[in-house]
């Protein structure tokens, strides 16, 4: 137990043991399913299912334990701490990718061209290959050179992408403005905000599904279209992931909120879920410029 002056230790903690066993068979359930193993779907639908009722209960058990004021300061600090290196580590798993497409369009196509100090590599790997970005790579060649640069169509930022910016930099002001309803004691203000925002994000997956399948079935952009392809997909696709679990958090957070949850000198999980937000704002934009218009 906690008091004012001693740091909360759960009872007993059954969720994390848990989370363990529904992530140890999501995870066999995927390798199963790798291999063609019938038991593999089975195992993964599961796996995810005890994983999300352990999140459920979990996140239920912390929402009692903090509204009953079983927390103090100390423990506001650990949870702050924790949001802070989790964030740390998504900005380092997109780092991976943006350094990947920096890499690969900046150095590794330019070398295999023959450029600076490539051309020696052009001669060794590919005599006949030409630098184009974007670029489909091997798979579409005719005497050694790129058809159509791959025979597809580059993404374009002013459509759909333009609009899920205006969409997420939207978001981004709603949620701000449920915080200050919130540290003003403005309920009404504090959920049509976050009403709002998660509106926004919601809207925003919509769209890049229409883009993905645009992409898919007019344009000839799939995952298997080379490092173009490959590259985009991941960065878009991950972003879109976040943008589903940040919109789902809110969500939780609205429904909270509803309920009488939080106040001016209570509100980590609200607190916690914004961070993630902005930080799904400024990746975006960052993809934005790096993906679509560089």
């Amino acid at each position: 137990m906690s008091s004012s002056d001693t740091y909360y230790i759960p009872h007993k903690a059954t969720w994390p043991v848990m989370a363990t066993f529904g992530l140890a068979t999501l995870l066999a359930g995927f390798a199963n399913y790798l291999n063609g193993s019938s038991i593999g779907s089975p195992m993964m639908i599961i796996g995810f299912t005890i994983f999300i009722i352990m999140l459920a209960g979990w996140f239920t058990l912390q929402a009692t334990e903090s509204e009953t004021g079983l927390y103090n300061k100390q423990v506001g600090i650990s949870f702050r701490m924790g949001m802070m290196w989790f964030i740390f580590s998504e900005i380092m798993f997109f780092a991976v990718f943006f350094g990947t497409l920096w890499y690969t369009r900046n150095l590794s196509v330019p070398w295999l061209g023959g450029e600076g100090i490539g051309a020696a590599t052009k001669e060794l790997l590919w005599p006949n290959f030409e630098a184009h970005w974007p670029t489909n790579g091997p798979g579409h060649l005719l005497d050694g050179k790129p058809t159509e640069h791959g025979e597809f169509e580059k993404m374009s930022a002013w459509g759909l992408p333009f609009l899920n910016t205006l969409l997420l930099l939207s978001s981004g002001v709603t949620v701000t403005w449920a915080h200050h309803g919130l540290l003003e004691k403005n309920r009404a203000q504090l959920i049509k905000g976050l009403a709002a925002t998660v509106a926004l994000g919601f809207l925003f997956v919509i769209f890049q599904a229409i883009e993905y399948h645009e992409a898919y079935s007019e344009m000839g952009l799939t995952l298997g279209t080379g490092i173009y392809g490959s590259t985009f997909f991941m960065l878009t696709g991950f972003h879109g992931f976040h943008v589903c679990v940040g919109a789902i958090i809110l969500s939780v957070v609205l429904f909270r909120t509803t309920k009488g949850h939080f106040s001016p000198e209570n509100h980590f999980a609200f607190e916690a879920a914004a961070w993630y937000w902005h930080f799904v704002d400024v990746v975006w934009l960052g993809l934005f410029i790096f993906v679509y218009i560089l």
